[in-house]
């Protein structure tokens, strides 16, 4: 076997195969199983401050119905608490079972929040936090650079209340990603991952609703990790993860040669079970071989834009290039 270990958020991995947070990762046993079937690490499923806003919202029109207003306060202290205990368990329980990095996964909107759940994670012992800032500007009103800048000053307020590893999962809602990235590195994000897949509406015409699209990743999601993981690798030195669109060993073998110390996986483990991570890893360790590479450090990043001598293989010239040839 060749050497697949990596280093990712200065989290050291047995390989880049990391676990999505996700149903998957909701429970100790099944993290335990996971890293038994390959997993180098597991991001626990997220902690949604929006959730439990919405449990908040809902016991208090129940409680209203029955008792005098006045409560609302004591209820929402208690829901906040209840649930963030019930999650610093999840993190006690999975790092008891897994020797691999546990890795708390946390999706807030209000700024407070972001530094009270942080601390708590950091006591109870996850190795690292990926914040999931997941914000689509819909305001017509809103100035350019106003979402990134949301952004920058959230993962600024959690470095200076922890210590461990920070990791931003970026959405592709920005007017300018490298701008973004470039700001968040100085700023003390120890990882960048490309890209959060968000919730995908859909319309039922029979019923005249919105309802849930596929919630699952596609073999296509890869393009576009793969174009601006080679790009931001190129100008902004920091650690990468490709998450999106990773069904096979040879994606996996992509998303590294363009960049990236890691990956996440979570649609094909739903699609395929847990045994896909080992095919991944086989492929990996063939393809190393077949072509004469050690180490992970050996061919990383070696078909991104700087590697490559220019941007345009990443960009849309190459698209108008493809049909002239072809017309």
């Amino acid at each position: 076997m060749k050497n697949v270990t990596t280093t990712f958020a200065g989290l050291r991995l047995k390989n880049p195969v990391i676990i999505s947070s996700s149903d998957l990762t909701n429970s100790p046993e099944k993290n335990k199983k996971l890293e038994e079937a390959g997993a180098a690490a597991v991001i626990l499923k997220s902690l949604f401050e929006e959730q439990i806003m919405m449990q908040i919202s809902a016991e208090s029109q129940h409680a209203s119905d029955y008792f005098m207003t006045g409560q609302d306060d004591y209820m929402a202290q208690y829901i906040r608490a209840n649930q963030l205990s019930e999650y610093l368990s999840l993190i006690r329980e999975s790092k008891k079972v897994c020797t691999i990095p546990v890795i708390a996964s946390l999706n807030c909107f209000s700024a407070d929040e972001w530094e009270n759940f942080s601390r708590e994670i950091e006591k109870a012992g996850a190795d690292a936090i990926e914040l999931n800032i997941m914000f689509i500007p819909t305001d017509k009103d809103l100035a350019n650079g106003v979402t990134e800048q949301r952004y920058v000053e959230i993962l600024r307020r959690i470095k200076t209340s922890i210590r461990i590893p920070v990791i931003v999962k970026l959405t592709q809602y920005v007017t300018n990603l490298l701008w973004l990235i470039n700001q968040l590195h100085a700023n003390g994000a120890d990882g960048i991952v490309l890209f959060n897949r968000m919730y995908r509406p859909d319309i039922d015409i029979k019923n005249l609703e919105y309802v849930q699209g596929d919630k699952f990743g596609h073999e296509a999601d890869l393009y576009e990790r793969l174009r601006w993981t080679g790009i931001a690798s190129s100008y902004v030195k920091t650690d990468y993860a490709v998450s999106g669109g990773l069904f096979s060993g040879e994606d996996l073998i992509k998303s590294i040669l363009a960049g990236a110390s890691a990956v996440e996986v979570c649609s094909s483990i739903y699609k395929n079970g847990a045994e896909v991570i080992k095919q991944m890893l086989g492929t990996l360790d063939s393809w190393m071989d077949e072509k004469g590479f050690e180490e992970i450090r050996d061919f990383k990043g070696i078909m991104n834009a700087d590697k490559q001598g220019d941007v345009n293989h990443f960009e849309r010239t190459q698209f108008l290039k493809y049909y002239h040839m072809n017309n």
